[in-house]
């Protein structure tokens, strides 16, 4: 028996047969609300139209919505379209540790399932929940980054956990699931070097949909590789190392929603450059910017982030969202546009900043997201610091704050509709959700 694999399994038992407490179950419904939101931003992005002409019609066994199109189509390729659109804007929640990732990957593929064999609300608020704790510890227990895997490999364990307890699998079956979904599912981190092609943003949706694939198979009898973390050519020995799993619930209280869709260790950067623009005189001759070490790696260090050529590299470069806000105001869904990525005076803005690593910032992260901007104008010198951004989890979104969110994604009638209908998810059915998704009003 693989250790971390009965540890997975007892967790989602626990989970299933205790419930959850109310503190969580209102913050994963808040996160289930997001990614939806976020979706709509995406779903006619250009990957995502691509998918949408390459993939469908698809039908098979079991069948679920794709998003906002009154469509179906087979459980695993509605999750690989519906994960794309909550993906693609970056924009969706965040979870720091050692491992830097995004839990709400897992909700596409949950709900999609659910959809499919006809659940409540509730079992995919558990299954969710599992795939939230799951994700986290394996966050908090090893980096793979720097080995050169990404991140979206802890996605096809953490939505394969959540999914087993979805569909009350036996431990035989759960067993089979966790290994038929991790051992053809390890992803590069290359689709975060460089220059960044569509596939960063749809990645983790694929994690997600080969996790599907994996539960469609075990459901049947299928078995997979093992003990796939500790065998002779496991996940410990090719891929992490060994660690222990620290698995707890409740992770979702540490997760963050995201108030710009930028890189999350560009958040608090977006926040201060926001906050000095709306005091700024003058023209801008030069910014400076202390940060910690992670972010200088994933956003600031490449030189494909000072003249970023696509959207995926631009919403990864924290000189580029740096100096877009000072110049434009708040990051949105639009701001990755051609035209901005040419701007003349946004570039010039990007060759007079600089950027500094500094001990103090490196001991506060990953528990805080600081930063500290300087910016100088022919009128002056302004300064602004930060621990914490708006949405971190120690400042973290209200139910009205999401719906603020929805507004300027969706519409305030769209927004309203869906938060109200989330907010008492617990009560009602999935299919019930997918009629909102798929009411007229969100159809675009």
């Amino acid at each position: 028996m693989d250790k971390i694999v009965n540890q997975l399994y007892e967790h989602a038992s626990e989970v299933g047969s205790k419930g959850l407490d109310s503190t969580v179950l209102d913050e994963i419904k808040k996160r289930i609300a997001d990614s939806i939101i976020t979706s709509y931003g995406a779903r006619n992005a250009p990957p995502v139209a691509i998918e949408k002409r390459a993939l469908l019609p698809s039908s098979g066994k079991h069948n679920s919505p794709v998003y906002f199109t009154g469509r179906e189509a087979s459980v695993d390729l509605a999750t690989f379209m519906n994960g794309s659109m909550t993906r693609y804007l970056d924009y969706n929640d965040t979870y720091l540790s050692k491992e830097a990732l995004h839990p709400s990957d897992n909700v596409p593929p949950i709900l999609s399932m659910a959809f499919a064999k006809d659940l409540s609300g509730m079992d995919a608020a558990k299954a969710v929940t599992v795939a939230y704790d799951v994700v986290g510890a394996l966050s908090d227990a090893v980096s793979i980054r720097d080995r050169g895997w990404d991140h979206v490999t802890y996605i096809s364990i953490s939505s394969a956990a959540g999914l087993g307890l979805l569909l009350d699998f036996d431990y035989s079956k759960y067993e089979n699931l966790i290994n038929l979904a991790i051992n053809n599912n390890i992803s590069l981190r290359q689709t975060r070097a460089g220059e960044l092609s569509m596939w960063k943003g749809c990645t983790a949706s694929d994690a997600s949909r080969n996790s599907v694939f994996a539960a469609l198979l075990a459901m049947e009898g299928f078995t997979g590789p093992s003990p796939i973390f500790t065998g002779e050519m496991g996940f410990f020995k090719q891929v992490s190392g060994e660690f222990a799993l620290d698995l707890k619930p409740g992770k979702v209280l540490r997760t963050m929603i995201k108030n710009f869709p930028v890189e999350y260790h560009a958040m608090s950067a977006a926040e201060v450059a926001l906050n000095l623009r709306n005091k700024l005189e003058g023209k801008i001759e030069k910014v400076e910017v202390e940060t910690f070490e992670v972010a200088h790696k994933i956003i600031i260090k490449d030189p494909e982030k000072l003249r970023p050529k696509t959207r995926e590299t631009a919403d990864h470069s924290m000189p580029y969202i740096v100096a877009y806000t000072l110049k434009n105001g708040a990051p949105n869904p639009n701001s990755y546009d051609e035209a901005y990525l040419k701007d003349p005076e946004i570039l010039r803005i990007v060759d007079v900043s600089s950027y500094k690593v500094t001990q103090k910032f490196n001991e506060m992260y990953p528990e805080n997201l600081p930063v500290k901007i300087k910016v100088t104008t022919d009128k002056g010198v302004l300064e602004e610091e930060m621990d914490v951004p708006k949405g971190h989890f120690k400042k973290p979104y209200t139910w009205e704050d999401l719906e603020n969110k929805g507004k300027a994604v969706m519409g305030e009638t769209n927004a309203k509709i869906l938060v109200e209908f989330v907010r008492n998810f617990e009560k009602r059915s999935v299919r019930e959700l997918f009629e909102v998704i798929s009411d007229v009003n969100f159809k675009g």
